[in-house]
């Protein structure tokens, strides 16, 4: 049961996304190329929930598991990346932004075209499971209790709301987590809840902050084959560690002000991040 199972992240899937969502974007036909691999390598895809249930309980897991992972809700995850999946039968997990869908609860700042709340119904029949991801995407750990709390449940109950059954997945926008923000999602009532990390994931990492892998629009196949397969994972994303690292530091420091001029009165900053607070290279994740 200590099995390593690599946990895939994507973003949008599109010929032309928008600058902001480009780096972070996969091309239509490398992500079919790479489906392809993971069905000839005789990898299965599994849901969150799958693979937390199957920790959780101690059950088996099927051969070579995987998990395929997209975040924010860009319509081009039903526009290209469904027949794909349908085509192989496999799985996957959507975690949304609520405020960024389109819709009735949409409240503007969405970085591209996204999914409205029909096209998410026909991911969930195709075998997509749907998972929170905030409601407007924050940086969650900057903001103050009660805005946390707020970005948790009202996401947790949108989705309840639209799709008749509450979520139990999420993964924190940008990544970015503490033992704060995992208390408060675990209290707005999801049980497992997913960061990036880029390695992989194991039962030892506990529920609150499993391990995912970068796939953005440079992945190229022989590259995405050494992620699945878990090869040279240290010196692939060596970069990404160091720039996470280092604004982690500026990240905790500017938190701790503004829930210090919180905790006196004053306004903290919450919603979307400015393009200062932005994490390194401005992208959405």
């Amino acid at each position: 049961m200590n099995e390593a199972v690599p946990i895939l992240m994507y973003h949008s899937v599109a010929h032309r996304p928008a600058p902001a969502a480009f780096d972070l974007s996969v091309p239509p036909d490398a992500f079919a190329e790479q489906m392809a691999l993971l069905a000839d390598r005789g990898f299965t895809p599994l849901t969150t929930s799958r693979l937390a249930r199957a920790w959780r309980h101690g059950e088996r897991l099927p051969p070579r598991p995987v998990l395929i992972t997209f975040d924010d809700g860009y319509e081009g995850v039903h526009r290209h990346a469904l027949p794909v999946l349908a085509r192989y039968g496999f799985a996957s997990t959507l975690f949304v932004s609520t405020g960024w869908l389109r819709g009735e609860h949409e409240t503007g700042g969405a970085p591209d075209t996204m999914l409205d709340w029909a096209q998410v119904r026909e991911l969930i029949a195709a075998g997509t499971e749907i998972g929170g991801h905030s409601h407007t995407h924050p940086q969650l750990d900057q903001l103050d209790n009660a805005r946390l709390r707020y970005e948790a449940l009202r996401c947790r109950q949108i989705i309840a709301g639209e799709l008749g059954t509450a979520p139990h997945s999420f993964a924190y926008p940008y990544g970015y987590s503490s033992s704060r923000v995992r208390r408060a999602v675990r209290s707005a009532g999801f049980t497992q809840s997913l960061a990036v990390g880029n390695a992989l994931a194991r039962r030892r990492q506990g529920p609150g902050a499993l391990e995912r892998l970068t796939v953005r629009r440079t992945t190229g196949i022989r590259e995405f084959e050494r992620l699945v397969e878990g090869r040279a994972l240290i010196r692939g994303f060596a970069r990404d560690r160091t720039l996470t690292k280092g604004y982690a530091v500026v990240r905790r420091a500017r938190g701790g002000a503004r829930l210090l001029w919180a905790a006196f009165g004053s306004v903290a900053v919450c919603g979307r991040p400015t393009q200062r607070d932005r994490p390194p290279g401005g992208l959405v994740r």
